[in-house]
Formats: structure tokens, C-alpha cells, sequence
């Protein structure tokens, strides 16, 4: 049995173990929809990141096999980086759509079937011939379904909560803890079946995604009044040709997958349409700020625009790990017998350790009056990442100069950077959730919670931006290569975080005010 079987095996055990404990622990305190969304969002992230743990390397392997290696590793970078991009900026009109017609509930069904389809797609055309065109068109159809499933599972956790509710960035911590144990799964588990063949990573990709949509369809009872369309007559209701309106947003968005695929391959368009739609996101929330009847909830919108350009920078730099960092693992780092994808699991194994261990210390600060506000934790979140990238520079520049004569980096170097951005995400992404659905007004939450997910979206594409800047040119030696993804990493990762973390730490006392008593 290879090592990296075992490792699949030894993490299912593990996790078969270690679910129940945090659940048995729990139950007690929070409502059961908590544990029904928990196990609906664990199995679609195993779908995401089952493919993302392969999706780099099967594009510059196979997809632009020949092609020169520099500039498949930069046309593959631009398409990550599209790709996430558009992932993540369809839920602005996702979750819109779901404030004001399709409910949480529909909203979130249909996201899940259009991913699942979308895997199935890409597994079979792995499995017949790697087609170019197959593989875009499944691409844009994951991202249109993505656009309405994200949001709206997390929006539709918020309703279970009132807004200062102190259980809240508790209950949110946990549901992160379930993202990241189908994100621990999937690299174990599809890394290993792509490294098979690919087709089997698309379709265990596909599985998880159905079983997610099964968890979630049959335990509508939890939900109680929740999640439902604002007006289901209206929604039910004929409007064009004997189509009622729910069946025009599936129409719909079957008709926006061409497009999303085309944008995905012209990565350079969408560049300049997320500028548009970002400019128009964040000008309509300036405008309902600053229109506000409520001086407080102006405010905490506010808040919200600045919160959303640090999320931005930290999510850049930490997507590195599906693009280049799998790159630089998959060739220059010592990896002891684990499949490349493999790796992309240490990530969400720290999580799953250290969530309850966050959630302990947020609630024991709390009870002291200690706690930091969440602008202090996005700060202590970019001091992490950057730490991190500094550790796996000196991990590069520890063998630069042998590198010519086969000497790799050590994967402590690797597991030390993972553990500090683990850290540093678990300061910021859970709290982050909570807090968008504090800082929304109620009757926009989901639109609000889409434009958090832009924030993500723009940082995918300047994270795909920084990919292409580690690829190296056509016969470039293995130092030069590695001194290239040394000097990225230092100025990117390291002095740009650093001094947006010292920026956020000088304006934190102005969103402090601005949130008014939102913690």
C-alpha cells in the first residue's frame, strides 16, 4: 500500500472519529439546522476542493501539455485566477436573487445540481479527451452555481441567529470547521484518484457534491419558517410565454454558462469586468450608506466597504496555494511520497484541530471583556500570512544555490507556512462571515454577503495576477526558477501584507466606532 493510500485512508478514519466528538459537544447549544448546514456545506467543499487540489496541475499536464512549460504555467495561472474569480463574484447576484425571490432554500438546491452536473462534465470529458471547450463550458457552469449556493447556505445560517447573538461567530466557526473537513477529505481523496487518473478526481469531486445536496433536501423539517421565497405566488406566478419566474432564473443562468466559460478562457476581459462590477458593487453600497435613515446601519456599511479591501489582500496571497504553491510542492519540495493534491489538505487538518481551540479562546475573552474587535483580528490574520510566506522563502533560499543539482525543500518548511496561514484564516474568514451578517441591514443580507464573496473574488484574480509573475522563461535553470518564486512571495506576500496589516491597525479605532456595538 503506498503511502499516500494510507494517508486517504488514515484521514477518513480520522475524521469519522473526530466529527462526532464536535457535534456531541454542541448539540446542546445550538439550534439543529446549525449541523444540517455543517454536514450540506462539508460535502460541496469536498467538491471544490477535491478539484482544486488537482485543477493546476491537470491544466499545465495535460490541458496544455504542448505548449511550452513558462507559458502553460502563465496561461494556467490566468485561468485559475479567472476562473475563482467568477467563482466567487457570482453570488453577488445569487444572493440577490435569493433576498428577493428564490429564498435560501431554492437558491441553494439549485447551486448544488449545477455544480454537480458541472463535475460530472469534467470528469467525463477527462476520461474521453480532455477537450479545451468541454472543459470551460464545466467550468462556467460551476461558477454559475456556485453564485447560488455560497452565499445563501451561510446567509440562511445567520437567520437561525439574532445579530448580536453571542453564539454567533461560535456558530460560525463551527460551520467552518465542517468547510474545512470536506476540505481535508477532498485533497486526500480526489488528489489521490487524480493521480489514477483525473477523470476519478472529477467524479469523486461530483459525489460529494450530490451527497451535499441530499443532506441538505432531506432535512427541510429543521429549518422551521426559514429560508423561504419572500413571495411564493409571485415566484409561482406565469410571466413570459407560460414560465414563472423560478423557472426563468434556472433558464436564466443556463444561458450565462457559455459566457462565464468564454470569460474564463479571455481572462484578460474578465480583468476589466470585475473592475466594473466591483466599482458598481461598492458604489451602491456607498450610496445606501450614505441615504441610510439609519445613521447606525450607514455606518456599519462602512465598515463593511473597508473590512472588504483587507479580505481582499489576505485572500490574494492565501489562493497562492491552489496556484503556484501547488506548482512550486508539485516540483521543488521533498514530499516523501504524498501526492502533490495531497498536500492541499494540511490546510484544512489545522483547521479542524484549531477551530474549537479559536472558539474556546473567543468565548473566554469574551466572558473577560478581552475579546478583539474584528477589525484587530483581520489585523493578527495579515501579520500570520505574511509570516508564512517569509517562513517558505527561507525554505527556498535555504537550497537556491543547489537546487541545479536536485536538492529539494524540505516539507517542514511547507507544513510551517500552511500552519501559519491556517492561523491567520481562522482570524479572519469565520469572523468575517459572522460579522456581514451583523453589519448587513436584514432585508439585504444576501446581496451584502455576495459582495463579501466579490472581495474573495478579486483577490483569486490578483492572485492569479502574482501566479504568472513566478513563470519563469523557457530554459531557465531551477535557482533562477526558485529565485523567482523567493522574490514574488517576499514582496507580495510579505511586505504588501505587512503593510496593509500597519494600515488596518491605524483605521481600526474609526471602524470600531462605525459598527457601533457590532463585535
Amino acid at each position: 500500500m503506498s503511502f499516500a493510500l494510507t494517508l486517504l485512508i488514515a484521514g477518513w478514519v480520522f475524521v469519522l472519529i473526530w466529527i462526532p466528538m464536535v457535534v456531541l459537544s454542541q448539540r446542546k447549544i445550538h439550534p439543529k439546522a446549525l449541523f444540517t448546514l455543517f454536514f450540506a456545506e462539508l460535502w460541496e467543499r469536498f467538491s471544490f476542493y477535491g478539484m482544486r487540489a488537482f485543477l493546476i496541475l491537470y491544466m499545465t499536464k495535460v490541458l496544455f501539455e504542448k505548449i511550452e512549460k513558462g507559458e502553460a504555467d502563465a496561461q494556467a495561472y490566468g485561468i485559475y485566477g479567472a476562473f475563482n474569480a467568477l467563482l466567487y463574484a457570482a453570488p453577488l447576484i445569487g444572493g440577490m436573487l435569493a433576498d428577493k425571490m428564490l429564498g435560501f432554500r431554492k437558491a441553494v438546491i439549485l447551486g448544488g445540481i449545477l455544480m454537480a452536473s458541472a463535475q460530472f462534465m469534467l470528469a467525463t470529458n477527462a476520461y474521453l479527451g480532455n477537450e479545451q471547450t468541454f472543459f470551460f463550458i464545466a467550468l462556467g457552469l460551476l461558477a454559475v452555481g456556485n453564485g447560488f449556493f455560497k452565499p445563501n447556505i451561510s446567509s440562511f445560517l445567520g437567520t437561525f441567529y439574532d445579530r448580536n447573538d453571542r453564539r454567533k461567530d461560535s456558530a460560525f466557526t463551527i460551520f467552518y470547521m465542517g468547510i474545512n473537513v470536506g476540505a481535508f477529505l477532498a485533497p486526500l481523496t480526489c488528489g489521490y484518484l487524480a493521480s489514477v487518473h483525473w477523470s476519478l478526481g472529477f467524479l469523486a469531486a461530483g459525489i460529494g457534491m450530490l451527497l451535499g445536496i441530499i443532506v441538505f433536501w432531506r432535512n427541510m423539517r429543521v429549518y422551521e419558517d426559514k429560508g423561504t421565497p419572500p413571495d411564493l405566488v409571485a415566484l409561482k406566478k406565469s410571466v413570459f410565454m407560460g414560465l414563472n419566474s423560478e423557472w426563468l432564473i434556472i433558464l436564466g443562468s443556463l444561458a450565462f454558462v457559455p459566457l462565464f466559460a468564454f470569460l474564463i478562457n479571455a481572462e484578460g476581459i474578465t480583468t476589466y469586468i470585475l473592475i466594473i462590477a466591483g466599482v458598481a458593487c461598492i458604489g451602491y453600497l456607498l450610496y445606501t450608506a450614505f441615504t441610510s435613515t439609519d445613521k447606525a446601519d450607514g455606518q456599519r456599511l462602512l465598515a463593511f466597504i473597508s473590512l472588504f479591501f483587507f479580505h481582499m489582500i489576505f485572500w490574494a496571497l492565501f489562493e497562492q496555494a491552489g496556484g503556484s504553491l501547488n506548482i512550486l510542492t508539485d516540483r521543488y519540495v521533498e514530499k516523501h511520497g504524498v501526492e502533490t493534491g495531497q498536500f492541499q489538505a494540511l490546510n484544512a487538518l489545522y483547521i479542524i484541530l484549531l477551530a474549537p481551540v479559536f472558539t474556546w479562546i473567543w468565548a473566554k475573552l469574551h466572558k473577560t471583556g478581552k475579546e478583539p474587535r474584528t477589525p484587530i483580528k483581520f489585523f493578527y490574520a495579515l501579520l500570520q500570512m505574511a509570516l508564512g510566506f517569509f517562513v517558505i522563502v527561507l525554505g527556498i533560499n535555504s537550497i537556491v544555490e543547489t537546487a541545479d543539482s536536485g536538492t529539494l525543500i524540505p516539507v517542514i518548511f511547507l507544513m510551517a507556512m500552511y500552519l501559519f496561514h491556517t492561523t491567520g484564516e481562522l482570524s479572519l474568514s469565520p469572523v468575517g462571515l459572522s460579522v456581514v451578517t451583523k453589519l448587513s441591514p436584514a432585508k439585504t443580507v444576501g446581496f451584502v454577503m455576495g459582495a463579501w464573496f466579490l472581495s474573495i473574488a478579486f483577490g483569486h484574480k490578483i492572485g492569479g495576477y502574482l501566479g504568472t509573475l513566478t513563470s519563469s522563461p523557457e530554459g531557465a535553470s531551477k535557482s533562477e526558477e526558485l529565485s523567482l518564486f523567493a522574490q514574488v512571495y517576499m514582496n507580495s506576500g510579505v511586505y504588501i501584507v505587512l503593510g496593509a496589516a500597519l494600515l488596518l491597525l491605524l483605521v481600526s479605532p474609526i471602524l470600531k466606532r462605525w459598527m457601533h456595538g457590532v463585535h
